[in-house]
């Protein structure tokens, strides 16, 4: 019997709402996961970018390069399918019945994290050239070594500049989440597909899959207005 569209859309064992919830949080919880991950490789990135070794430039480049070139879904698969047939390889070095399982979860926020980073790293360039050297100098001035002047002078100004860039980046790695879909995680966008292929319901568990996304867009930029709103104020009491 053709089942109503409330039905569909309820809790319970007749309805996929609890499982839609249930990828939401999936997407909520890979994404959050990722995010200081990624954060903390951009930043690292941008600092090789601009140092004044060659080879950390070179690297850094190179890096950005790759994972901004390539697109999302083969790094996924790159990564996915080859890393565990490369670790594989170099365990039965020492172990030769050993195997190796691949955590969707973990591999997903990997992957995530490295296209995360390489667009973060990006955003901390232009920030770091947009603070003039003076601040560095006046650091150096009143005796702060350098990670001191990094961490009373330049990051505060860092974070301010680099906000704006940094939110657009989460914006798209929230989106980029759908992607794990097409390795097994039960994210938003894999439990719609499910529950589609189920009740021949497509057009209504991919509006929902939709909505949920733009309802997580329109939490994020909440948050980060308020998070914006707060550095604008700490900066005004200095």
């Amino acid at each position: 019997m053709q089942q109503s569209v409330w039905t569909l859309l309820s809790w319970g064992p007749d309805g996929w709402l609890d499982d839609i919830a249930s990828g939401a949080a999936v997407t909520v919880l890979l994404a959050l996961a990722t995010l200081p991950i990624g954060l903390t490789i951009g930043f690292f990135v941008a600092l090789g970018k601009q140092s004044e070794e060659p080879s950390l430039r070179i690297t850094a480049n190179i890096y950005t390069t790759i994972f901004r070139g390539l697109p999302e879904l083969v790094t996924l698969f790159l990564f996915f399918f080859g890393g565990p047939l490369i670790l594989q390889y170099l365990i039965r070095l020492v172990r030769p019945e050993a195997t190796i399982d691949v955590n969707a979860f973990v591999a997903g926020m990997i992957v995530l994290a490295i296209i995360f980073s390489a667009y973060a790293s990006e955003v901390f360039l232009s920030a770091f050239r947009a603070i003039p050297k003076g601040q560095y100098e006046g650091g150096y001035a009143v005796g702060l070594s350098y990670g001191q002047t990094m961490r009373k002078v330049i990051l505060p100004q860092l974070v301010r500049i680099a906000f704006p860039g940094l939110e657009n980046c989460w914006l798209s790695l929230l989106k980029d989440t759908s992607l794990v879909s097409v390795v097994g995680l039960a994210e938003t966008l894999r439990q719609a597909g499910v529950a589609a292929r189920v009740t021949k319901h497509t057009f209504l568990f991919f509006s929902v899959a939709a909505a949920v996304f733009l309802i997580l867009a329109v939490i994020s930029s909440f948050a980060t207005g308020a998070i914006q709103r707060s550095l604008a104020q700490r900066d005004a009491r200095r």
